[in-house]
């Protein structure tokens, strides 16, 4: 009897372990929620928030239909750029991504900033600060979007390409192909590029270095 009791028990606290556990992960969810829509929207209605999200979530009917809210979420966007927030929005997106990326496992991160994950070891000669290069690369944004490639191998010169490349180039040696992560203040800044890369943006590349000269 006592067996039983002890194993009921054993089973009760287990069971309010894994209760905690799911109410820490909610509470710590809402937190990053919070803290974000804090930096986005200051003076948002907490009420409001609190039963859209909630409605949502259940698959409840909404109070809004979807034109109505696409064209609030469109002028508070347009609002934001106006007033200079965008620029903060994306400065915090960035710090975001690139803590996730930095706590992945096998991740190192140079002097630089730039996180490097090996995917293929090399055992060949490294570039210098002034060698050419050539290599297969495929680049993305942190959404995933994929903004250039090569179909074939291509030739650089190392002081002609982005920081975070350069350094991560000089300690790869011929034959590694590695997963980088590419902080904007290592590629193209508050500047972005053209209509591919905005501002803020950090990179994502599996660059793989086949020769040097």
């Amino acid at each position: 009897m006592r067996a039983v009791v002890s194993l009921c028990l054993c089973l009760l606290a287990l069971t309010a372990q894994a209760a905690d556990e799911e109410k820490d992960l909610a509470y710590s969810m809402g937190v990053k929620l919070g803290e974000r829509l804090r930096e986005e929207a200051p003076q948002l209605q907490l009420e409001s928030l609190l039963r859209g999200l909630t409605q949502a979530y259940r698959g409840e009917k909404l109070e809004l239909d979807a034109q109505r809210m696409e064209h609030l979420l469109d002028a508070h966007e347009a609002s934001m750029e106006q007033s200079g927030q965008a620029p903060q929005k994306a400065i915090a997106a960035e710090k975001r991504f690139i803590a996730l990326e930095r706590g992945k496992y096998g991740v190192r991160e140079l002097t630089d900033g730039v996180l490097v994950s090996e995917l293929r070891a090399g055992s060949g000669a490294k570039p210098g600060a002034h060698s050419q290069v050539r290599v297969n690369y495929r680049g993305q944004l942190a959404d995933g979007s994929v903004f250039d490639a090569s179909d074939k191998p291509q030739w650089f010169r190392l002081d002609s390409v982005i920081a975070g490349w350069r350094s991560a180039l000089q300690e790869m040696p011929v034959g590694a192909k590695w997963h980088l992560v590419i902080p904007s203040s290592q590629a193209y800044g508050e500047e972005g590029a053209g209509d591919l890369i905005p501002p803020y943006a950090p990179l994502v590349f599996d660059l793989e270095l086949l020769e040097v000269r």
